[in-house]
Formats: C-alpha cells, sequence, structure tokens
C-alpha cells in the first residue's frame, strides 16, 4: 500500500531508477476530461534531468506512453495505464557503491529492511520515482482547471539565499523564464551562480520551494485526522530529500501575538472574506476560500563528490568520493513535483467534498 497515493483520486507507481521504466496506475479520475498531451509532457519535461548546467546530465527524453483510460482524447472514467521508458542509465557509474552505503541516503535502511537492495542510483529510492507522481499531477491539474482550480510553485530560496517578496508581489508567470525556477529575477541569478559554485566545489545545497493554490473551493478538507494541511504535508514529506513544511505564517508565527495574526472576517462583494490570511486558505483543517499557500524543505543533495567517511557492507570504515550524474540541487526541478502532489491533494478533497453534498 505505500506504493499507492490518494483516497479517490488514487496513484499507483512502479520502477526503479535504472530499471525497464517508470510507469504507473491512475484510478478514480472523472470521466470526459480532455487530455492534453502536449501539458502533460511538458510537465514532464519540466521535471526531466539534464535540462539546465545545474542539474544532472542524464539524458532521458521521458516520453510518456497511455496504455488505458483513454479514448478519443478524453478519460473514460476506468483505470489510466502508463509509462516511461528508461533509455539512458549509466548503471556501471553505480558499480563502486555496490557494497557501501552512502551518508544520508536510503542504501542503510533499505538493505536493514528488505534484505537486499538496488544500488543502482538508489532503485526505487531515486528521485526518478517521481515521474509517476508528475503525470498523476498533470492529469489532476486538468480536472481541477475546470472548477477554476491552480496550482503554481517556485523556488524561494537556495542555501542562504532568498527572495524577500511574498508571492503576491511576483509574477509567477516568469518562474519558468530561469533555471533555478525562481520569479524574482535578480534573485535567481545570485541562486544559480551559488548553485554552480557548490557544484565546482564538489559539493551541494537546499532550498525551499513555495507553492501557491488559487481559486480554492470553501469546504475542502476532513476534520481531525484528514485535515487538509495535514494530506498536504504527507504529500510533501513523501518527495525525496524534503526535510520540513509549513503553511501560512508557519513557524514564523511563534514571534508573533494572536492579536497580529488571526485572520479577521469581513464582507467584500457580497462574499464572505478574511482581511489578512496568515491561516494560508485553511482553519480547523478546511480550505476558508482564500488563497492556500505553503513551503516545503529541502536538504542539500546526498551524493556529492567530496570525500566522505563511511562503512561498506562488511562493516569496515572507508573512505567515499561518488561519481556519476547528480544533481547539486534538487530544488528546482522538485518544482513540477510539489504542484504535481499539491494537484492529487486538491483534487482528491475536492471529490470527496462532493460525495458530502
Amino acid at each position: 500500500m505505500s506504493n499507492t497515493f490518494g483516497t479517490l483520486f488514487r496513484l499507483t507507481s512502479f520502477g526503479e531508477s535504472h530499471g525497464a521504466a517508470i510507469g504507473g496506475i491512475i484510478d478514480g479520475c472523472p470521466s470526459g476530461i480532455e487530455i492534453d498531451l502536449e501539458f502533460i509532457q511538458n510537465e514532464l519535461n519540466r521535471r526531466r534531468p539534464g535540462q539546465s548546467s545545474i542539474t544532472t546530465q542524464r539524458d532521458e527524453s521521458d516520453e510518456i506512453t497511455f496504455f488505458s483510460g483513454i479514448f478519443e482524447g478524453k478519460t473514460t472514467g476506468t483505470p489510466i495505464g502508463f509509462a516511461i521508458l528508461n533509455t539512458n542509465q549509466h548503471s556501471d557509474d553505480y558499480n563502486h557503491l555496490k557494497d557501501v552505503y552512502r551518508p544520508s541516503h536510503a542504501d542503510y535502511t533499505y538493505q536493514m529492511k528488505y534484505g537486499t537492495r538496488d544500488y543502482r542510483g538508489g532503485g526505487r529510492a531515486s528521485a526518478r520515482e517521481t515521474i509517476a507522481r508528475v503525470v498523476a499531477g498533470a492529469i489532476a491539474k486538468l480536472v481541477l482547471k475546470q472548477a477554476g482550480i491552480s496550482i503554481t510553485a517556485y523556488t524561494s530560496q537556495i542555501g542562504p539565499i532568498k527572495t524577500s517578496l511574498l508571492y503576491q508581489q511576483l509574477d509567477l508567470t516568469q518562474t519558468e523564464t530561469n533555471s533555478v525556477r525562481c520569479p524574482d529575477q535578480i534573485i535567481a541569478k545570485e541562486m544559480q551562480t551559488f548553485i554552480e559554485q557548490c557544484k565546482s566545489e564538489g559539493d551541494s545545497i537546499g532550498g525551499i520551494v513555495t507553492c501557491v493554490i488559487k481559486g480554492i473551493l470553501v469546504g475542502l478538507g476532513e476534520p481531525i485526522f484528514d485535515k487538509l494541511q495535514a494530506r498536504l504535508a504527507y504529500a510533501m514529506l513523501s518527495i525525496n530529500a524534503v526535510k520540513g513544511f509549513d503553511y501560512g505564517s508557519g513557524f514564523e508565527c511563534v514571534s508573533q501575538k494572536g492579536s497580529e495574526v488571526n485572520d479577521s472576517f469581513t464582507i467584500e462583494n457580497e462574499k464572505v472574506t478574511t482581511k489578512t490570511n496568515f491561516s494560508g486558505g485553511i482553519q480547523g483543517g478546511i480550505s476558508n476560500g482564500q488563497d492556500i499557500y505553503f513551503r516545503t524543505v529541502f536538504k542539500p543533495t546526498a551524493t556529492i563528490s567530496k570525500s566522505q567517511q563511511t562503512i561498506d557492507t562488511e562493516k569496515q570504515l572507508i573512505n567515499l568520493e561518488a561519481h556519476g550524474r547528480h544533481d547539486p540541487c534538487v530544488v528546482p526541478r522538485a518544482v513540477p513535483i510539489i504542484e504535481a502532489m499539491a494537484a492529487m491533494v486538491t483534487l482528491d478533497a475536492y471529490l470527496l467534498n462532493k460525495t458530502h453534498n
């Protein structure tokens, strides 16, 4: 069950980094949704490796093939099966890791849990698994678009470099105009320079992705254990390299008083709204109709070429200098993954809410 995500709109994914393919089955997608293949492929292109000098140079086209659930360009309501072939594996690059536990990787824990592991690129623990999420998220976006709901994420911080502008002050249409996916163009240049510096030093760096959900309805989310922010946090923390999540005023509110962060209700154009949105569009675990915004924190990429001490499968201390094709910073390529997971959570909540009405 750990390979399946969602309640009504569900994704089951399969595949490893150096296996034959990555793919999945999407169940619960409403029928009659027009499938924009160009849009879905573009979402995959945003995640794909080799797209700039600050990403891994693995050369994968990531072209998708659908096997079921779509007829004459529209969803049929039946399971949607799909796959993306792996065509550019350099498995020999990982031979030196066969008997080594890489620092801060899943090598040791997978070995202890399953008694075996695929050391080629991390196997199932590789971020390449997220391809299936991007496909499902793209389809979820197409469904949500009909309901007037949009989801946009962007890089807001790389290491110590961050934009001081709030999402309302940024032109989010500029996110895709640079390789770090930061709509603040001046800060984006500083971010890219910093990532390139880390790469030249054989090191890596982390950062933060901010995501905004607009056009949200009132009433999405369930009380107690399935609060909307809990489902979002669960989704984001399932992504490789994620170390933290907050929404609305988040961790920053600890230094503020209730009188400073309470969102006062008011009426605008005969509709209930709030004067501020420190709640991040969610109150009591249920959407209140305001923008939902949250941040996801990514750690520095675990694989670096700098020498690190670790152990091998014989429990001997060794020094490891990893080589191969790796991202010095995963944050820019994580932006479409964040959007995809947010889209799946939002659509799932939307469909669940319809069952209550």
